[in-house]
């Protein structure tokens, strides 16, 4: 623990690095997770953001504005001034330490000078042979006007701009910096919107535990009723009433519909690893996506079983709540 104090109180702290702290410190002080349980919560990170940062030196200003939305891996798309392009592999190193899943889009902004020399050049065979047809045409003609500088200037063919790209460290640090303050922003937002994310998922697993509790207790009822139905078909079978293919019938129905507590146990499973995993210190979406359709696996299973108007209820509410977890953890880092 003391050697990650030493390191990083040697450094300049970024948000970065403190969010890379608190996923180590369940590692390094197994006994502060417990401590902290009830005060903290371990934020799941949105994949949409926006962040902008700007640096300068007396000759420059680079301004990097991006934006991240959800995508099943990391990509960069990057637009810069050419004179940056080699610098293009340190910027997604450097994004890769806040941003673990999502696309980017990052847009670098040059004002200024410094990225290009200009040298004027002039081409002397072609003026030369200007001047040389000009005094033809002086000799030939017999004009007296005498060629000026100003003449020389106008001639535009003669003169060539030449731009070669500066070698400018100072600009490489700045740009850098720039984008070092964007992705502090931009995690700083995707943290902000990950904490009402993983709040709201909270909310939902909790109406569905309210759900499943309500279907444990209620589902007893349901399997006594089909119970009585089916002895009241046997006594009619006994009777001689009732058709012994439809006696069979009903068993078949009342085994399989009539028990749906193994549904209920793994979807109880499911939610409570769903908790579990908003804890985990790493990415969690792909995880938690899953997860949810494991839940989805469950109650269809319970809808198809029901055969009672309040099952029915509690499931299509179970599928509504997991319709909107589906859309939100697929934003999920």
């Amino acid at each position: 623990m003391l050697y990650y104090l030493f390191v990083f109180s040697r450094k300049k702290v970024t948000s970065a690095m403190l969010l890379q702290v608190w996923r180590l410190l369940p590692f390094l002080i197994p006994s502060l997770k417990k401590m902290m349980d009830g005060m903290w919560y371990v934020m799941a990170v949105s994949m949409t953001g926006y962040g902008r940062g700007k640096a300068e030196s007396d000759s420059l200003i680079i301004t990097v504005e991006m934006k991240t939305v959800n995508h099943r891996f990391s990509e960069y798309n990057i637009r810069m001034p050419r004179q940056f392009l080699m610098l293009e592999e340190r910027i997604k190193k450097t994004a890769n330490q806040y941003i673990r899943r999502g696309r980017a889009d990052i847009f670098v902004t040059v004002e200024g000078e410094g990225l290009v020399t200009r040298n004027l050049k002039i081409d002397w065979k072609l003026a030369d042979q200007y001047f040389e047809i000009a005094s033809q045409a002086q000799e030939r003609y017999g004009l007296n006007a005498k060629a000026a500088i100003e003449d020389l200037l106008h001639i535009n063919d003669i003169f060539t701009v030449e731009e070669k790209e500066a070698q400018n460290e100072e600009a490489e640090t700045i740009l850098l910096a720039a984008v070092t303050d964007a992705l502090e922003a931009l995690l700083q937002m995707r943290m902000q919107e990950g904490i009402l994310l993983a709040n709201d998922l909270r909310s939902h697993l909790h109406k569905i535990t309210g759900s499943i509790a309500s279907l444990a207790d209620y589902a007893p009822v349901v399997s006594k009723q089909y119970g009585e139905r089916l002895a009241g078909k046997l006594n009619d079978f006994l009777a001689g009433s009732v058709d012994e293919n439809r006696l069979l019938t009903e068993a078949a129905i009342f085994a399989d519909k009539a028990d749906i507590s193994e549904e209920l146990t793994r979807l109880e499973s499911h939610v409570i690893q769903f908790h579990e995993t908003l804890e985990l210190h790493e990415p969690i979406g792909r995880k938690l996506d899953f997860l949810v359709q494991e839940m989805n696996r469950e109650v269809n299973t319970i809808g198809s079983k029901a055969n009672d108007s309040k099952i029915t209820k509690e499931v299509v509410e179970m599928k509504s709540l997991l319709e909107k977890m589906k859309e939100q953890v697929q934003n999920i880092e």
